[in-house]
């Protein structure tokens, strides 16, 4: 096997470099991934564009991944060259308190592939044996790169405890919004309420199952009517505005639960009054990305066709053509997922 593979090196914030590099080896533990495909994330585009994890450029970006396994180093069993599989792209370091609880996200020594490590922008890529997830032959490598950011948003979900019946507002009809709603019709969540400023996005959300989709200017007239005058029991921020955070706890009813999911710059803040948040018995739980258990249940999801996938598969890329793939992203609202192929 050849020591080269091409890769998109994002060399500075806005300039790709799509060229020969070094393929990596797998370590004694390790598989290496030959890649089918990966998605674009939001994150990605914060990436892109120098606004998260830019200390840690030049980088090869990219996280939602599936591909087959083409070598395994010597201490790895059960597991087979060419097998299809997913991947875990959180890599803790399994001993302190944090990894012992399930807590990956907060380990102190954590590595994420793509955003502080190399990722899958690439022909190949070395992980860690224990974060593969063996992948059904019969589905498509396109529906398989979505299980990460499924993942994502099934962790919220599991965080947030909400259950059928409970009403929620989702702001931000993008493509993690767009899942958010779906995932939430499959719990039985009652009545879903979606806004953004773009009517295309507010179609597809109630196509995926929102009850109400409205503009950002209606949105607390439509809460306030679907829920008796009370505010919704939950609201999950999927775009990363600190206004829009703060928009969100006025449409949360008291004693409501604030989802932080969408990612902010580093120094947002938003004002939050002490005291009524104690006396209505508010909640605020952040949530980042899915980890463990929540990738398997995401990916059976996918498998047993829980989720409407079309609206997700429309745009993809050649490796070669990735700095188009990003430039032209914003200007392409009704691609809820752009995928680059390998």
């Amino acid at each position: 096997m050849t020591t080269a593979m091409r890769a998109a090196v994002l060399e500075r914030p806005g300039k790709f470099k799509v060229g020969a590099v070094d393929r990596p080896q797998p370590r004694l533990d390790e598989a290496l991934i030959r890649i089918d495909r990966t998605g674009i994330c939001g994150t990605d585009i914060h990436i892109f564009h120098g606004r998260y994890a830019a200390e840690f450029l030049p980088m090869i970006p990219g996280h939602e991944f599936t591909g087959r396994i083409a070598e395994l180093g010597p201490h790895v069993k059960g597991w087979e060259i060419g097998q299809q599989v997913v991947v875990d792209m959180n890599i803790g370091c399994t001993t302190c308190y944090w990894c012992r609880r399930n807590e990956v996200l907060n380990c102190p020594d954590m590595q994420q592939m793509g955003i502080n490590i190399d990722g899958a922008f690439a022909e190949y890529i070395a992980v860690p044996a224990r974060l593969l997830i063996a992948a059904p032959e019969n589905t498509p490598s396109e529906i398989l790169a979505l299980t990460e950011p499924l993942a994502c948003v099934v962790r919220a979900a599991r965080k947030s405890r909400v259950t059928f019946g409970q009403s929620v507002t989702v702001i931000g009809a993008g493509p993690i919004g767009n899942l958010h709603v779906q995932l939430l019709r499959n719990i039985g969540v009652a009545p879903i309420i979606v806004t953004d400023i773009n009517q295309s996005r507010l179609l597809m959300a109630k196509e995926s199952g929102a009850d109400i989709a409205v503009p950002p200017h209606r949105l607390k007239e439509a809460v306030l009517t679907a829920t008796q005058g009370r505010g919704t029991d939950m609201v999950i921020e999927c775009v990363g505005d600190s206004t829009l955070y703060a928009e969100a706890l006025e449409v949360m009813r008291k004693g409501g639960h604030l989802a932080a999911f969408g990612l902010t710059g580093p120094d947002d803040e938003i004002d939050i009054n002490i005291v009524q948040m104690i006396l209505q018995e508010n909640s605020i739980k952040g949530s980042v990305a899915g980890i463990g258990e929540d990738m398997h249940d995401a990916l059976t999801l996918l498998t047993h066709h829980r989720i409407k996938t079309s609206p997700f598969t429309g745009a993809e890329f050649p490796l070669d053509d990735i700095q188009t793939a990003f430039d032209t992203f914003a200007d392409r609202p009704d691609d809820l997922k752009t995928q680059i192929v390998m």
